[in-house]
């Protein structure tokens, strides 16, 4: 029997905020000393009062706007019973019926085009549109050591009261590989807005995975399954792969499927039973009496002093930078890069803005030097030339010596002098790779370092004539097999020319006056 696995996301990330939740206490995930971002209101001591911080409310409604949610214009907190050892207060201030973000849907497809949720429906699963249920803020834990070979266990409250959000997804998602898909993409949102570093390796974002499986046809979903605090993309495919096979033998077997919550053995590529999973009304929610309820205002007001108190949800949203959809989508138009290189490109900003400068100054040398009746041709030959270079040789040097791209020296204008060079044929491709190490590292103008080192490349077919004659003279059985058919031999001559000029004639010059010459004999 054929199943179908259904499966839905619960994705918390850590926000990047100066403070905690509801205190002053620093949030600092670099901190390593234990206990030491504590205080009595996130300690959980009697008679405290948390304060809701006005930042991490912003970020969320950002994340929400990002991701097509409906803002909330009411909303407010609520107390979670949540008895855990690294949960000081017994309980967790989280969001039950009123979230600031309901709805929304995140596209993994490639178009990413924007369109009306009411229009999410059978087309989901074909156009890879992921619907989300909502979004809220809560407060995070702390944390737990385990001392090996010890009888105990270590609490560090430095995490606790982090601000913490959580995203709840629809089942809409039917494969290990489309989980992953939307984890990253929700990654990459969450860094474009400053909401989240978002980074798994530190635990600022976890993903937890609800997967059931039910006979192909089957109009009811199967029991689910839960598990919890996956720690990196490969583990969410991993584990979703896993689960649908163990679901399965077990459908098989004619056994029922417990509905519980399971751990993920990240070495042995295998879940493990947890606990029976808790229902919503084994948390008790009931509304946070220390935090009044937060109301939140479509527009300014037109008198600027009725509006203190509140948050403007157009201020924020109109605070959101390019997303990763839009840029794939310019970038495309814009530019005609490759997909691939686009996707470098998207997870790298830093590098994506350095190319864009770089663009920008090649085409105006482009508009300067005329080209009227190739516009078109030269002007992406440039921006390819540039995409290429920088995605493969300056990524590569760059990680060869441990810099990042903001570390490099070599300035937009001097790169762009670089793909100028290359373009007109004053530098071959081998003399560009032995200019980059120094423009990087140093900041070198690119002509002053072609002329210290010779690298000028010769592309007069007149200056090449000589060298090509003799290659013609000392490969006379080669020149013959070429002329019988064996055109693959014409790179071979080329080769000789270059050997005989030192790498510096012009390649496409060389073969030109080679199929000259030879035609000649």
């Amino acid at each position: 029997m054929a199943y179908i696995p259904t499966i839905g996301l619960e994705i918390h990330a850590e926000l990047k905020t100066k403070t905690k939740m509801f205190c002053d206490c620093l949030n600092d995930p670099e901190q390593k000393e234990p206990n030491v971002n504590v205080c009595p209101i996130c300690m959980g001591h009697p008679g405290t009062l948390p304060v809701p911080n006005a930042e991490a409310i912003k970020k969320v409604i950002q994340a929400g706007a990002a991701l097509h949610c409906e803002i909330a214009e009411f909303s407010k907190f609520d107390r979670k019973s949540y008895f855990y050892p690294d949960l000081p207060k017994g309980y967790q201030i989280s969001q039950y019926d009123k979230p600031f973000c309901k709805g929304g849907y995140l596209d993994i497809g490639k178009s990413g085009s924007a369109r009306s949720v009411d229009s999410l429906s059978e087309k989901s699963k074909e156009e890879k549109i992921i619907r989300i249920t909502r979004i809220h803020l809560e407060e995070d834990a702390g944390g737990l050591s385990h001392p090996s070979g010890e009888n105990y266990s270590l609490v560090d409250f430095n995490r606790a009261g982090v601000p913490l959000m959580e995203l709840v997804t629809e089942p809409d998602i039917h494969s290990g590989e489309d989980a992953r898909k939307f984890a990253e993409e929700l990654q990459l949102i969450l860094r474009y807005i400053g909401a989240s570093d978002a980074d798994m390796e530190k635990g600022e974002m976890r993903v937890e995975v609800n997967i059931s499986i039910a006979p192909e046809g089957s109009k009811e979903l199967g029991t689910k399954t839960e598990i919890k605090n996956l720690n990196s993309f490969r583990a969410v495919e991993r584990c979703v792969a896993h689960e649908i096979g163990r679901q399965t033998e077990i459908l098989e077997r004619g056994e029922k499927m417990p509905q519980e919550t399971r751990g993920w053995d990240d070495l042995k590529g295998v879940t493990f039973s947890q606990r029976a999973k808790e229902e919503a009304h084994d948390y008790r929610y009931f509304p946070e009496p220390d935090i009044p309820p937060i109301r939140l205002m479509k527009e300014r007001p037109a008198n600027e002093a009725s509006g203190q108190g509140y948050f403007v949800i157009a201020d924020i949203i109109s605070s959101i930078p390019e997303l990763p959809q839009s840029k794939r989508k310019r970038f495309a138009e814009e530019y005609g890069i490759d997909h691939a290189l686009i996707e470098i490109f998207i997870n790298d900003r830093v590098l994506a803005g350095y190319y864009e400068q770089i663009v920008s100054e090649l085409l105006s040398w482009e508009e300067t030097e005329g080209h009227k009746d190739e516009k078109e041709i030269v002007r992406q030959k440039l921006i390819n030339l540039c995409a290429n270079y920088i995605t493969t040789d300056v990524r590569k040097i760059l990680s060869d010596k441990g810099m990042a791209i903001s570390d490099s020296k070599m300035s937009p204008e001097d790169f762009a002098e670089f793909v100028i060079l290359i373009h007109t044929g004053k530098i071959s491709s081998r003399g560009a790779k032995d200019l980059l190490p120094d423009m990087i590292v140093t900041g070198a103008d690119p002509h002053h370092l072609v002329e210290e080192r010779g690298l000028s490349q010769v592309s007069d077919a007149k200056d090449l004539e000589g060298a090509v004659e003799k290659a013609i003279n000392e490969n006379s059985d080669a020149v013959e097999k070429y002329k019988a058919g064996k055109v693959g031999l014409l790179q071979f001559l080329v080769g000789q020319v270059m050997k005989e000029t030192n790498g510096k004639a012009n390649p496409q010059v060389v073969a030109e006056v080679l199929k000259r010459k030879i035609v000649e004999q």
